[in-house]
């Protein structure tokens, strides 16, 4: 099968050679130099689509706002971000609006293939090899405290309000309850829900522990779900009885 990729990138000597290296690893691949080509393309024939490179600073529309606008018209194709910009609130935005992967500029040829062919190969492409596993009934919808979510519709409803949680946040909640009463490092989250080297130093973790504790808390300065375990980590307990000594906010 030939996986079609969308490269949307301004830098025409960078989308040219990302385009020449990628047709020689037999993949399809189309150029898109700005957003709103990006879109107008992925509107006409974005069913063939199987991967988007998206370029952040571009002209007339961020990646930021056309992976928005993709995630919000129901893509699930991977999105592999890429950008000059480093800085951890950048990645932090970038996985927040439904970004897969982040490469900062310039980078390794050879890890932007490896990144390629990982994405489109594990699951996240709509032709992939091999179709996902369904996740287990119980983890489609889970009710605890005062929430309710379900994962497939991405509705989530904490006491008598609606609220709308990102792609980023529901897979860190969701990695939670599968994983309950069970410490988790900084390092497996980022590995596990980013898909970032879990050595890298970013406060994106915390903060969005610290807006997950806002949605399931009913009080977030003292959670009694998600529980920080000093000096390693956190522990998500679904039916809290009390906090231990050495946990807290």
């Amino acid at each position: 099968m030939r996986f079609h990729i969308l490269v949307v990138e301004d830098e025409k000597h960078l989308a040219v050679g990302i385009k020449y290296n990628l047709e020689a690893d037999s993949y399809r691949v189309t150029i898109a130099e700005d957003g709103q080509t990006a879109l107008r393309i992925m509107e006409s024939v974005g069913d063939s689509v199987d991967l988007v490179i998206l370029d952040l600073m571009l002209p007339g529309m961020s990646g930021y706002t056309v992976c928005e606008r993709l995630r919000s018209a129901g893509r699930t194709l991977p999105i592999l971000m890429l950008s000059a910009r480093t800085l951890a609130e950048d990645r932090t935005r970038g996985f927040d609006v439904g970004a897969n992967q982040y490469m900062s500029k310039p980078f390794e040829l050879d890890e932007l293939l490896s990144r390629v062919k990982n994405l489109l190969h594990t699951g996240n492409g709509h032709h992939a090899t091999e179709a996902p596993k369904p996740p287990p009934p119980a983890l489609r919808q889970i009710e605890f405290g005062h929430v309710q979510v379900d994962f497939d519709t991405h509705e989530c409803r904490a006491g008598d309000r609606d609220v709308r949680m990102t792609s980023k946040e529901l897979r860190l909640l969701r990695y939670f309850v599968e994983n309950p009463n069970r410490v988790i490092s900084r390092a497996e989250l980022l590995s596990e829900v980013w898909e970032m080297n879990g050595n890298l130093q970013t406060r994106a973790v915390d903060q969005f522990i610290a807006r997950l504790r806002k949605i399931i808390e009913v009080d977030s300065g003292n959670p009694v779900h998600l529980l920080t375990v000093r000096d390693a980590g956190y522990r998500f307990v679904l039916n809290p009885e009390g906090k231990d000594e050495a946990e807290g906010g």
